[in-house]
């Protein structure tokens, strides 16, 4: 495939999950408003948005055998983690935006978490290991993300346990 091409791809699947998932958060806000039909809308959209990223991750061959996704994942994360985040909470730090810097150190936090629970499972898949089943919690607060029960409060923002969704 050309670079440019496959740059362009690259943006372009950017571009598409972001705006799907920026409408899903749209949807909510209408919904909650009583807005209806701008709710719907704004999840028809999201909806669209995705699969054109399906799309470009496809002509990219991009999605691979589920070893191979839980390896970039856990990679994934742990760029986040070591490099991503730490430079945002540094700059968020020196320019005194202490929301950007509370997010920030709550999202470095849990991509740890993630790199963790993506990493055992990877190296799993690929000995051929019995995968635990199991169920997660997420911090609808924060994104802490725990296997087999919700904590009574979360480690990371202090959110009660009530506030984890439960992923099955």
């Amino acid at each position: 495939m050309a670079y440019e091409t496959e740059k362009n791809l690259l943006e372009a699947f950017s571009g598409e999950s972001s705006a799907a998932r920026r409408y899903a958060l749209f949807a909510e806000k209408a919904e909650k408003d009583g807005q209806k039909q701008a709710a719907r809308l704004f999840k028809a959209a999201a909806e669209a948005e995705m699969i054109h990223a399906r799309n470009h991750t496809n002509a990219m061959d991009g999605i691979g055998a589920t070893k191979d996704n839980l390896l970039a994942a856990s990679m994934g994360e742990r760029m986040e983690f070591t490099e991503m985040y730490p430079a945002m909470i540094t700059k968020a730090k020196e320019e005194r935006n202490d929301r950007a810097e509370r997010t920030f150190d709550w999202a470095n936090k849990v991509e740890k978490l993630h790199h963790v629970l993506f990493d055992t499972m990877y190296k799993e898949v690929k000995e051929g290991k019995p995968v635990k089943d199991t169920v997660y919690y997420v911090c609808l607060t924060c994104g802490n993300t725990v296997e087999g029960s919700a904590p009574d409060k979360c480690p990371i923002c202090g959110a009660p346990g009530k506030s984890f969704k439960k992923i099955e």
